[in-house]
């Protein structure tokens, strides 16, 4: 009796000293309502030329009125250094005040460029009303009495170039005179200096055109996209559904002709680029050299395994092949090259040797110089000191899963790495290369935005998240590790979050989550991880999830990424089933309750795993799947498919479409109707064979949005249905 009473007083000490330090826990409204864990950035961080100075947008409000400043600011102390625009002050000649979302400087810093009201078209291309505002008079004009696209400046800030209505146009500002370049613009037909749909989607830019070094020429593209298929879709805005209409190539359809034209400003003329006979190919890039009259043009055959660089001569037009790569499986375009002042040369990256390692190539002397080597990735060139003769550039050399700042010189000597600390850095330079904002991070670390040097050191620290930090500290959040996952023939990099309270002598259901996608990465040593806090909730409800980064996934080689050619959702599907399958006999795993979710190529896999590892998967959410690659885009799809012609089998047989008679599992669909991407019909199509085989199903679909399905209350919406259907069937 003694011993009871102790043991129930024990208990009772213990119990209120949980309730004394009990923690808070996640709720939806906290992630998609109140903001509760967001992430501070640095806003507006524009370096100034003399690589001293930045600028950002300063939002003050007044009488529930917002005031707006555009100030500068010096790097090295953070001290505020003067006011450049005053929208009280600074207001459009005939009185209107700007709300200024963006802006812009001209070569000389003497004048900006101030954009507001965007208007999203697609992903990258936003519509502006545009004002021209001069520093030294402090005037503002409108550039355009419409909304326009891709206002840029002139090297020498005379002239403002930019697009409306397909077409592309200059403005002189000392005589307000606008040249008409193009006069041929037309919707769904003809598209002057912006990018096709599919372009702007896969090639991953938007201004199609590009000023000469010295302003002499405008370089740009036009596309006919007359024979292009169209797709429609319906928005749901009013008695009778608005149609939307627009060019999509699917997979082995036809694509935009495009010519690369060249603009002579002086002698008002234009001459096409010869980039040959052949009008089934890509022009993923132009760039100009670093002579005035020379640009270079990135032509690509329509298999994207053989890339070519011409220079052509914006005289007469006169192309000649300077550089030219082939590939067994695929080259994946990037940013990645830039001219040097001999003008015989640049530096560019490629997986000649397995791995993305950096080059310079000099074409007159065809002479080849490998400025990096190793079993690792190079992620991006971050800039090119043409003084010091360095390249700036980012690469997973010690790990995969992070991302560190490295300068190597011209010749490929004196390498150093001017970030040592382990994790990830994500670097933006500022002009002049004397400093670079530093966002770094780490898996159990929030964000660190530090200011560093051209040596690497710390200058100081611009924002800390330390309020995001201890609002964490007041949430009960499970532990989440990196660790190493079997697959079906390798080792993955995984995390995994365990519920808070974790017992070990306990089995716990077992949520994944991945995307899959060839050269993604979902398993870094970063914060935050995808839906970070969502997954932490449903660690507080008792669940483990973890994420697998399988076959094709990026920075582990090109035989790694590669291996899924011509076989998207095989090699990846077969990787996030046997993962399953292993930790399904961990002692701690409950092996009846696995689940699997994921968004738009995560979609795809977790609808595959779903249908071809029932045996495994208890319930899996897909959203915005594509369920047939004969349904996607022919850019990206036929890059690592060909074309349906080519390889029939290899489209049908990993069809989550073809395959829905093996689901015995719980499934959740889920889709915009407005989905320019990833079309409304790939659900509709699975739906349709779900009901075909008498399979059932839940869904939700959610009028008018897009890939993102976001605004208002969405994501609240969506995510109550999805932490429900789990909480039900998982």
């Amino acid at each position: 009796m003694r011993s009871y009473f102790l043991l129930v007083a024990v208990l009772s000490c213990s119990l209120l000293a949980n309730a004394q330090t009990a923690k808070k826990q996640i709720t939806l409204e906290d992630i998609w309502k109140n903001g509760t864990f967001r992430v501070k950035s640095v806003p507006g961080f524009n370096a100034m030329k003399d690589g001293k100075r930045y600028t950002q947008i300063d939002n003050s409000v007044e009488n529930n009125k917002t005031h707006q400043l555009i100030k500068t600011y010096n790097l090295a102390t953070g001290k505020e250094d003067k006011v450049l625009f005053d929208n009280e002050k600074n207001k459009v000649i005939g009185g209107e005040k700007l709300n200024v979302v963006d802006y812009r400087f001209s070569e000389d810093e003497q004048k900006m460029l101030l954009l507001s009201d965007g208007e999203n078209i697609y992903r990258r291309s936003v519509l502006y009303n545009v004002y021209v505002f001069d520093l030294k008079t402090g005037n503002v004009t409108e550039l355009s009495k419409d909304k326009v696209l891709h206002p840029s400046f002139s090297p020498d800030g005379s002239k403002v170039a930019y697009v409306q209505n397909n077409n592309l146009y200059y403005k002189d500002l000392a005589s307000n005179t606008v040249t008409i370049i193009t006069n041929d613009g037309e919707k769904n037909k003809i598209i002057n200096g912006n990018c096709d749909w599919v372009y702007e989607e896969e090639f991953e830019f938007t201004q199609a055109y590009r000023w000469s070094p010295k302003g002499n020429y405008i370089a740009f593209y036009r596309f006919d996209e007359s024979n292009v298929p169209e797709y429609t879709i319906a928005m749901y805005d009013k008695l009778y559904p608005t149609q939307y209409k627009y060019k999509y190539p699917k997979a082995g359809e036809k694509n935009s002709v495009v010519q690369i034209k060249m603009y002579d400003l002086k002698n008002k003329k234009t001459i096409d680029a010869n980039i040959g006979a052949e009008t089934d190919q890509y022009i993923p890039r132009i760039k100009w050299t670093e002579q005035d009259n020379q640009l270079c043009i990135f032509r690509m055959n329509r298999l994207q395994n053989k890339l070519e660089l011409l220079l052509s001569n914006a005289g007469d037009g006169v192309t000649n092949v300077i550089y030219v790569e082939n590939n067994n499986a695929y080259i994946e375009i990037n940013d990645n090259l830039e001219f040097l002042p001999d003008n015989n040369s640049f530096i560019f990256n490629s997986e000649q040797s397995g791995y993305n390692q950096l080059y310079r190539w000099n074409w007159k002397e065809q002479k080849i110089t490998r400025l990096t080597e190793g079993a690792y990735d190079i992620e991006t060139i971050i800039g090119i000191d043409k003084k010091k003769k360095l390249v700036y550039y980012s690469a997973a050399e010690n790990s995969p899963l992070q991302r560190k700042l490295y300068a190597v010189n011209w010749d490929g000597e004196n390498k150093e790495c001017l970030t040592p600390e382990d994790g990830t850095h994500s670097i933006t330079p500022c002009v002049g290369y004397n400093f670079f904002l530093d966002k770094y991070s780490t898996i159990n670390n929030v964000p660190i935005f530090y200011l560093r040097d051209a040596k690497g050191k710390i200058v100081r620290t611009l924002e800390d998240n330390k309020a995001l930090k201890a609002t964490m500290s007041e949430y009960n959040l499970g532990q989440i590790r990196i660790t190493k996952l079997r697959g079906a023939n390798d080792m993955l990099n995984a995390w995994m979050i365990l519920p808070p309270n974790f017992d070990s002598t306990k089995k716990y259901p077992v949520l994944m989550y991945q995307y899959s996608g060839p050269n993604s990465q979902m398993v870094a040593d970063k914060f935050p991880i995808g839906d970070y806090f969502w997954h932490q909730m449903l660690a507080q409800k008792g669940y483990i999830v973890l994420c697998a980064d399988g076959t094709g996934t990026g920075f582990r080689g090109e035989s790694f990424r590669k291996k899924t050619y011509l076989q998207l959702g095989k090699y990846e599907s077969d990787d996030q089933i046997a993962v399953a399958q292993n930790i399904a006999a961990l002692p701690y795993v409950d092996k009846s309750r696995i689940g699997i979710w994921g968004w738009s190529f995560g979609g795809f896999m977790s609808s595959t795993c779903m249908f071809k590892g029932g045996d495994v998967f208890k319930a899996g959410i897909a959203v915005a799947p594509v369920t047939n690659w004969r349904f996607y885009d022919n850019i990206y799809t036929e890059r690592y498919m060909r074309t349906p012609q080519e390889n029939e089998k290899g489209y049908d047989d990993n069809a989550p479409e073809k395959m829905s008679a093996g689901l015995t599992g719980k499934f959740f669909l889920v889709h915009g109707t407005a989905d320019d991407n990833v079309h409304f019909q790939n659900s509709a199509m699975l739906v349709n064979q779900l009901i075909s085989n008498n399979k059932q199903f839940e869904d939700a679909y959610y009028p008018n949005k897009n890939h993102g399905i976001s605004g208002g209350n969405t994501r609240l919406n969506l995510y109550t249905r999805m932490t429900d259907f789990i909480l039900k069937n998982l």
